[in-house]
């Protein structure tokens, strides 16, 4: 298969699916009420002076102790213009043969999945340190190594260089013997947004359709007011209302001084969604980006486009990261897990 010219197959069978997880453990509100006196103000204060120099590279650096998973395999990936990191659990199957015997790259099995992983962190902070815990359970759960990638972010780039780094993260693993169709992209928060944005990007520029998308509460919305509007302004254990318009603000201003060939992009919510790949969307029902989650489902599937929109009750922002502490977390993996050994 061309990478420049990808046939697409047919798209399958329409499916709209909402399931809502209930329960909310002894765990998930203890984690509940940390963020919300820890991260919760750090965040207010930064939305007060969101254009002073905080050191957000510094919170990459600072998790380290966020490793992933005792038996997890790791190797450096350098993409043209940012770093990235492949990583297999216990139980997944290892990376494709990246060479055959005639220097030319070996697809991997017909059944072989990869999945394509972009990090959350309002465009602004967090990478590859902050998510290799996550990213090696997202690995676990779905038995296939993952590519997490370290890409440009705001405010020094605009996000079109986001998704072109996602982008050259998914010709990676084209290229090291996994077609597009058997690669899953996925992504929490921004890295939601992320996720669709690459995936669209994929089909438009003729790469191909990816086999699937997941994103853990993403932002899939630029615009502020349907998030400003809703009940969970006032409920989110995350974010305040003040950081929401800001975030909107910093953008505007790194799209507009984002230099030759950076073109704006489109909120995943307003393209033209119809040769989209299935998606799985998951978010706390009491979160602020909930109503971008529900939002980016329904424009889905009026697009016509297999998607299931799972709502956990009263989970913080990202919850899944908790994984190993707080049940549900788990419980949110295995759905994930599903999800892509499905597409297979």
């Amino acid at each position: 298969m061309s990478v420049a010219h990808a046939e697409l197959l047919p798209l399958p069978a329409h499916r709209a699916t909402t399931r809502e997880f209930a329960g909310v453990s002894t765990q998930s509100r203890a984690l509940s009420f940390s963020v919300r006196r820890t991260v919760r103000p750090f965040i207010e204060a930064w939305s007060y002076a969101p254009t002073v120099p905080w050191p957000a590279s510094v919170i990459d650096r600072l998790a380290f102790p966020l490793v992933p998973v005792p038996g997890t395999h790791r190797r450096r990936v350098d993409l043209p213009t940012c770093p990235a990191e492949l990583l297999w659990a216990p139980g997944a199957a290892p990376p494709a043969a990246q060479v055959g015997t005639d220097g030319t790259a070996v697809r991997a099995s017909i059944d072989s999945t990869a999945v394509l992983y972009l990090h959350g962190g309002a465009f602004l902070c967090c990478g590859l340190t902050t998510h290799r815990h996550l990213v090696s359970r997202i690995s676990a759960a779905t038995g296939a190594p993952v590519l997490a990638v370290g890409y440009r972010m705001l405010p020094r780039h605009p996000i079109r260089r986001a998704v072109e780094d996602g982008l050259d993260g998914l010709r990676w693993l084209v290229a090291h013997g996994y077609p597009v169709e058997r690669v899953v992209i996925a992504g929490d928060s921004a890295g939601g947004f992320l996720t669709f944005a690459v995936a669209h990007e994929a089909v438009r520029l003729g790469i191909g359709r990816p086999a699937g998308t997941v994103a853990l509460s993403p932002l899939t919305d630029l615009d502020p007011r349907g998030k400003l509007d809703h009940p969970n302004s006032h409920r989110c254990a995350v974010f305040p209302r003040r950081a929401v318009g800001v975030l909107s603000t910093l953008v505007d201003r790194a799209e507009r001084l984002g230099g030759e060939g950076a073109e704006p992009v489109a909120s995943p919510v307003d393209l033209d969604l119809s040769e989209m790949p299935p998606a799985l969307i998951q978010t706390g029902s009491e979160e602020m980006t909930y109503v971008d989650a529900e939002l980016m489902a329904r424009r889905l599937q009026l697009a016509g486009v297999s998607t299931e929109l799972q709502v956990w009750e009263k989970q913080v922002h990202v919850f899944q990261a908790a994984a190993g502490i707080v049940p549900e977390s788990g419980r949110a993996l295995a759905e994930i897990g599903r999800f892509v050994r499905e597409l297979r």
